[in-house]
């Protein structure tokens, strides 16, 4: 009798929760449905600009799986620099030349690819173009492609999870309550907090990069700096969410269950695959989320070499993020108190 009571107050708390019934039950559907959306998407072709290419290769190079764009050798530079482009096809004093865009290897892979295959016999059949890399270079590895992307997705993570627990915390022990009990507004009080746990998410996130760059020797191009800016800025949107979020919930198993439905969703649609091969009806996504910007400035100034003028865009959208989540902070505490 006594299992049978702890049974059934089990499957009614069960039931009560409808949050975690949710998860249960359809958290590890979505899970499989993006999965699935992913790695059954098309086969990535690559785009490949042609600059005064001989008719016979350029009708070998149609018998690939690429897409081919004649194109001036100015406009087909400035395509290959915005990343429009995979590589550039050109014959300089009759020998081919070959410029990839380098920063992906995937991509490099699909067009040497389309050179291996070529066919149509003849001149087309033996074209050996000597290889240029406009970012990265042979030896870029996979890792050094992934790792600015795994870089904000660790910083993200763990931000999230971490300020959202403790500021949970905070309502739990009752110290929310008594703070709230003091002259203090609800933006200052906002605002004390996010500076406070901001301190140790600068340090985590300081230590996350610097570690990635210097001792894991992750692929660097450009300024070690502007990594440190966009971890940081990355850290303040995954703070401020955590915060947020963490007002919904009543513990820390129900904070645990916004991660699959708040963090793994940002992680396929971040840049870890490749979005170009995923429909249009769901690759969508990948524009309202965080880590879709940070890890593209990643990307951009650790593999381009991309400065200031490059990353300023997706900067200035994570900052954007993480004032409407401070907003909506200050909000959510009137359900606490009303000034």
């Amino acid at each position: 009798m006594r299992v049978k009571a702890l049974t059934e107050r089990i499957i009614r708390q069960f039931l009560w929760d409808k949050r975690t019934m949710a998860l249960l039950f359809l958290a590890p559907l979505l899970v499989l449905t993006l999965v699935s959306l992913i790695f059954n998407g098309d086969a990535y072709r690559p785009s490949i600009g042609l600059v005064d290419v001989p008719s016979p290769i350029q009708a070998a190079l149609e018998k690939s799986d690429a897409h081919l764009k004649t194109l001036s050798a100015a406009k087909a530079n400035d395509e290959l620099k915005d990343q429009k482009l995979d590589a550039v096809l050109k014959f300089e004093q009759g020998r081919p030349e070959l410029t990839l865009e380098g920063s992906d290897p995937t991509s490099n892979r699909a067009v040497l690819e389309a050179f291996t295959n070529l066919g149509g016999g003849g001149q087309a059949a033996g074209v050996k173009p000597v290889i240029h890399y406009l970012h990265g270079g042979k030896s870029l590895n996979n890792f050094d492609n992934f790792g600015p992307v795994l870089l904000g997705i660790f910083v993200f993570f763990f931000v999230f999870l971490i300020s959202g627990v403790s500021f949970l915390r905070e309502r739990t022990n009752g110290t929310l309550e008594r703070v709230l009990a003091s002259p203090l507004r609800r933006g200052e009080l906002v605002t004390g907090y996010f500076i406070g746990f901001g301190i140790f998410t600068i340090i985590q996130s300081a230590l996350i990069a610097a570690y990635s760059v210097y001792v894991l020797d992750l692929w660097m191009a450009g300024s070690f700096w502007y990594v440190l800016l966009i971890t940081l800025v990355l850290a303040f949107v995954a703070l401020s969410l955590g915060m947020l979020l963490s007002t919904f919930a009543n513990n820390e198993l129900q904070m645990f269950q916004f991660i699959p439905l708040v963090i793994v969703p940002q992680v396929f649609f971040s840049g870890l695959f490749k979005l170009e091969t995923i429909s249009d009806w769901v690759s969508w996504i990948s524009y309202v989320t965080p880590l879709y910007y940070g890890a593209d400035a990643l990307r951009g100034v650790m593999i381009r070499g991309e400065g200031w003028s490059g990353i300023w865009g997706d900067v200035g959208v994570l900052a954007l993020f993480a004032l409407v989540f401070i907003a909506l902070n200050v909000l959510t505490l009137r359900k606490y108190r009303k000034l």
